[in-house]
């Protein structure tokens, strides 16, 4: 059962509740991300996010670390492009307890100096990790060659230079910006009473303040580029895309099944013919970054470095051939596809919780799976050819590759 309702400040409350499960999954969820931040600021939604778990007027670190391991549950939070959240999953029988901390955390964590300190010195460990980690670092470099150094493009982590300088007064300064009631988004899914949620919200997080400024960031402007960005590793990492639709498209559900047919399933078509067929990368598959007011469809592989030209050629190959070549069975499977990882994606309050956030921050709506899926079976194969004829346009494709390769290796290509 969905229901809607709001705290006495006006966040608005989603709620699903479940009675054939034992947890509940909570999370207060913040409209504000990597792309809003300044260049100068570039990583402190990311760097704020950890700094919330670094003491209260009340716990510690390890204090915060104990409580929620004596209940068994999971305390946690991430950052994304366009939003910050913080979330609890617990038993129900510790409902009470989880969002008492949840809520210590959130409304009165006091950011210690040497934490910040010390946590400046972790995420420099953290953006190394992704560095080591070319399969993920690529997608940064893409995002950087498509969307520019501003808005969209910088990482979420931030940069080292921009982490190096990061004070508490700047800390406290992106909270009073992003942080107001107008920006909060409360979900709740799993085994819990309505009736008794809302009262303990209340006293919980009915203190926020209420004012945030507007977000301001630079137009989102998608560029051609082609970049190689040479390293001395085993494989060669490849991202390939082009413009695509927002989050709130109404053509959302025929974007899904696109790319589902492209690339999203072990008989797409890129993965029949690059890994099946021709036996050119392990990883190969197709995917869309949609956000408020825009998107990218993009394909990832990894490949040899003397496999590098084939393999750009066939997945450029692959996605100018799609309007001529789309058939009726192809979307019935993709559709089949799409139904089953919405139920099975389902089935864990955490997944509830962050679906349902997700629809109230970009939609104000709730969409049921009934719905959902509903929308899916009324794609049409019109639908799927026409927005593949918008989208895919020879001088459109932007690359970057990441390995051991020299640009020398696309010339021709992307003429």
């Amino acid at each position: 059962m969905y229901r809607k309702g709001h705290l006495e400040n006006g966040i608005p409350v989603v709620m699903e509740t479940f009675k054939n499960v034992r947890s509940v999954a909570i999370g207060v969820w913040i409209k504000v991300g990597s792309r809003y931040e300044r260049p100068d600021e570039n990583g402190i939604s990311h760097f704020l996010e950890h700094m919330f778990f670094k003491g209260t007027k009340k716990r510690n670190t390890k204090d915060i670390a104990i409580e929620i391991d004596s209940i068994g549950g999971d305390l946690n939070a991430f950052t994304s492009r366009e939003n910050t959240a913080f979330y609890i999953k617990v038993l129900d029988e510790h409902l009470e307890t989880g969002l008492e901390l949840l809520s210590d955390i959130f409304v009165h964590s006091t950011f210690p100096e040497d934490e910040i300190e010390k946590e400046k010195k972790i995420i420099k460990e953290e953006i190394k990790m992704v560095e080591d980690t070319p399969d993920d670092y690529v997608h940064d470099l893409f995002n950087l060659s498509v969307w520019g150094d501003e808005g969209l493009g910088q990482p979420i982590l931030g940069r080292r230079e921009t982490i190096a300088s990061f004070s508490r007064e700047a800390i406290v300064s992106h909270i009073r910006k992003h942080y107001g009631t107008k920006d909060i988004v409360i979900a709740c899914a799993g085994n819990f009473s309505y009736d008794e949620l809302i009262p303990v919200l209340n006293s919980r997080f009915g203190g926020l303040r209420h004012g945030s400024e507007p977000k301001i960031g630079p137009e989102p402007e998608f560029r051609r580029s082609v970049n190689v960005h040479a390293k001395d590793i085993s494989e060669a990492h490849i991202c390939i895309g082009l413009p695509s639709i927002s989050q709130v498209s109404e053509e959302r559900y025929a974007m899904f099944a696109l790319n589902t047919i492209l690339g999203a399933g072990v008989s797409s078509r890129l993965f029949q013919e690059i890994r099946e067929k021709r036996g050119l990368a392990y990883t190969v598959y197709s995917f869309t970054s949609s956000y408020l007011d825009t998107g990218l469809w993009g394909v990832y592989a990894g490949v040899s470095k003397k496999k590098v030209t084939e393999a750009v050629e066939v997945i450029i190959s692959e996605m100018l051939g799609l309007k001529d070549s789309l058939t009726e069975a192809e979307l019935q499977r993709a559709k089949n596809h799409l139904k089953g990882n919405l139920i099975l994606g389902l089935e864990s309050t955490s997944s509830r919780m962050n679906n349902i956030a997700r629809q109230e921050m970009y939609f104000e709506k709730y969409y049921s799976p009934d719905e959902i899926i509903k929308a899916v079976d009324r794609v049409t194969m019109a639908q799927i050819k026409a927005l593949s004829e918008r989208l895919i346009k020879n001088d459109l494709f932007s690359c970057t590759v990441y390995g051991p390769v020299q640009k020398s290796a696309l010339d021709g290509i992307f003429a």
